[in-house]
């Protein structure tokens, strides 16, 4: 009998907690998303799946010693994962949209809105009972409403890391549902003449100019915001890589193997960070319900801005592109195109779109190195 008490103590059927069980299915919700729905499933896949493996009892995963436990360290404690994301993408964008028509920056600043607006509010849930978010927390989970994933890792990690799994989480989340939450927001903010505006086609740009563009951006950036300066250096690293034509095996190994093998790992660290411990609180719903909001404002005032430059240059510009402003790259843009073709079939808006797209990835990136700078 001691034998078979024994054996049942060594399973993790014995040790079970309800709390595991709901993380578990959490996981397995993340992984339907993922397959099933193709939601981000490059991240919600190992995000999901590292749920799953960091709440099986006995198996030690996340403890020291445990696979999931040194790729969190080295990679997110670090803040390595997020940097070379960063490089990635700075590797994989085109600012050629931006370059041609550089009031689009206006678009990627007003989105990040949300960001500061949910700061305050994060703050303001502390007059409710069961919350007590510190000034670092709002700052960590403010920067959910960028939508930019690497972004708000790098920021939790360094800011709030008990934290990170739910902002990461509801990121993520947040990003993969843009064409669910942005065209509702988008449609009751214009109207349908605004909707069907065409734009100009834009000017050709130069491989000098976007030669120049990542390091007149790095150069802007060490002197005004030098603690913005680990994310907005590798993306301009990569984007340098990418445009300047002498390095193109290093500048696909950085759109391809590179940030591919990072993403997995970036993606199995997270999802170790959801255990029920540190998940199944009040603060997580919170979390939960500010990244929403959060990323609800950016896409309004985004879109606001939008319509305001348009009444101000006597028309042309679609306030759809303002939506765009977000730093979900390229899905924002896509949804843009997709709204406005609904009204007109004529009218093409990725192009367009994709300046305030990349603009706002620079400004979730700048807006990330404020909040440092004030709270870090």
């Amino acid at each position: 009998m001691d034998k078979l008490s024994i054996l049942w103590d060594s399973t993790a059927l014995a040790h079970f907690q309800s709390g595991q069980l709901i993380m578990m299915g959490v996981g397995l919700l993340l992984l339907y998303l993922a397959i099933v729905k193709r939601f981000e499933p490059l991240l919600l896949l190992p995000i999901g799946f590292g749920a799953l493996l960091t709440n099986i009892p006995l198996a030690g995963f996340n403890e020291p010693g445990g696979l999931l436990y040194y790729i969190y360290e080295v990679g997110i404690h670090s803040g390595v994962f997020p940097l070379l994301i960063f490089m990635g993408v700075g590797a994989m964008t085109d600012f050629g949209a931006l370059i041609a028509n550089p009031r689009m920056l206006l678009l990627g600043a007003a989105a990040q809105f949300g960001i500061f607006a949910t700061l305050f509010g994060a703050i303001s849930l502390n007059f409710l009972p069961g919350f007590d978010f510190t000034l670092k927390d709002a700052s960590a989970i403010a920067i959910i409403g960028g939508a930019d994933g690497p972004t708000a890792i790098f920021l939790a990690s360094r800011l709030s890391p008990d934290l990170l799994g739910a902002i990461a989480v509801a990121a993520y989340s947040y990003m993969a549902l843009v064409p669910i939450i942005q065209p509702p927001i988008m449609k009751a903010l214009t109207s349908e003449e605004e909707r069907k505006i065409e734009m100009a086609q834009l000017r050709p740009v130069s491989q000098r100019e976007k030669i120049i563009f990542p390091l007149a951006v790095l150069i802007l950036t060490i002197l005004f915001l030098p603690s913005a300066t680990p994310l907005v250096g590798m993306f301009c690293f990569g984007n340098l890589m990418r445009e300047c034509g002498v390095v193109d095996r290093l500048s696909k190994t950085a759109q391809n193997e590179l940030i591919n093998i990072v993403t997995i790992f970036l993606g199995l660290a997270v999802g170790s960070k959801l255990s029920a411990d540190k998940f199944l609180t009040l603060e997580t719903l919170g979390i939960l319900g500010l990244g929403a909001i959060a990323f609800a404002i950016g896409t309004a005032a985004g879109v606001l801005m939008a319509k305001l430059m348009n009444k101000l240059s006597g028309g042309g510009i679609n306030p759809l592109i303002g939506a765009a402003g977000v730093s979900a790259v390229p899905m924002a843009a896509r949804v843009v195109n997709k709204v406005g073709l609904q009204s007109n079939p004529h009218n093409f808006l990725l192009m367009h779109a994709m300046g305030p797209n990349v603009a706002g990835v620079l400004g979730s990136a700048v807006a990330a190195g404020i909040l440092l700078a004030l709270v870090g």
